[in-house]
């Protein structure tokens, strides 16, 4: 059995004059623990991983694990070092998180044999299952199907994140690794494309605040019913384009925010979304949740 299917959370990180919220984290993961997704992921983009210390991560892994319960959490280990990674992974093992999310290195910009090396001496280091993160408007560097077709019998590589936003790319990964690794959408807005060409699941910043859509969608998808699964794609696409007016996670936050459940902050050099995102963030949610009363 995979690890990774379903819906996965990409959680914010909620901050309170600049440090760490921890009631507030902590009060979010029990809330959509109970809510049907399948994991966490702590410390990604969501999280704003690059801002936060390396004493601040052991906490937020240690905290989510604590208010996971059962739900598997997968923090973000990745760096543009293969070293730092594979002791950001062993730190997350040590403070028992059920798997990591390695994102492709940044910056230095690798050839696909670098990336070969990178996951293969991550993976070798360690018995967590990982989750390669592929998001090259990020980092760089796209990592191509073939390339991960080489890790795909690796014991300890269990699923890819998808960001690439090109479909052809997925559906490509999606055959050269079926049955051996799961592919999951990085795009909440393509999570039932994904689905159609072989996808599993998705790694979701929407899911922060409303996760059932997603965890519907999924499931009746694989029960079936791709119609049911087009009108919930078609009724959450406003509020996921919302959700990225602005550079993730600023409108996430915003969102939360406005429902009471974290500040409105984040960490430089993000700000918080502009008074007029903020407007239309506010209208696609009342607009979303009118039309969810509807059906």
């Amino acid at each position: 059995m995979h690890l990774y299917h379903g819906v996965w959370v990409a959680l914010v990180t909620p901050f309170k004059n600049n440090q760490v919220d921890e009631p507030a984290f902590q009060s979010l993961v029990q809330d959509l623990a109970g809510r049907g997704v399948r994991g966490f992921v702590p410390l990604g983009t969501t999280g704003e991983s690059p801002t936060v210390s390396a004493e601040e991560r052991r906490r937020i892994i240690k905290l989510c694990v604590e208010a996971a319960g059962d739900t598997s959490v997968a923090p973000g280990c990745g760096s543009n070092s293969t070293e730092h990674t594979i002791q950001m992974v062993r730190e997350a093992a040590g403070l028992g998180a059920s798997g990591a999310m390695v994102v492709v290195p940044y910056y230095n910009r690798p050839t696909q044999e670098g990336l070969l090396a990178h996951f293969k001496t991550v993976a070798d280091s360690t018995d967590l299952p990982l989750m390669i993160y592929n998001i090259p408007s990020r980092t760089g560097t796209n990592m191509l199907p073939e390339t991960i077709e080489k890790l795909a019998d690796h014991p300890n590589i269990d699923g890819v994140k998808e960001a690439s936003g090109n479909l052809d790319q997925v559906s490509d990964l999606c055959a050269r690794v079926e049955g051996r690794v799961n592919v999951l959408s990085g795009d909440d807005g393509l999570t039932l494309p994904v689905l159609s060409v072989g996808g599993e699941g998705v790694v979701s910043t929407l899911a922060n605040l409303e996760p059932e859509p997603l965890v519907e969608l999924v499931d009746v998808f694989w029960k079936d019913n791709p119609m049911r699964a087009l009108i919930l794609h078609r009724r959450i696409a406003p509020l996921v384009k919302a959700m990225f007016l602005e550079t993730n996670p600023a409108p996430i936050k915003c969102a939360l925010w406005m429902a009471g459940k974290i500040q409105n902050e984040l960490r430089l050099p993000l700000v918080a979304v502009k008074a007029e995102t903020r407007e239309k963030i506010a209208k696609a949610v009342r607009e979303y949740h009118a039309a969810a009363a509807t059906i």
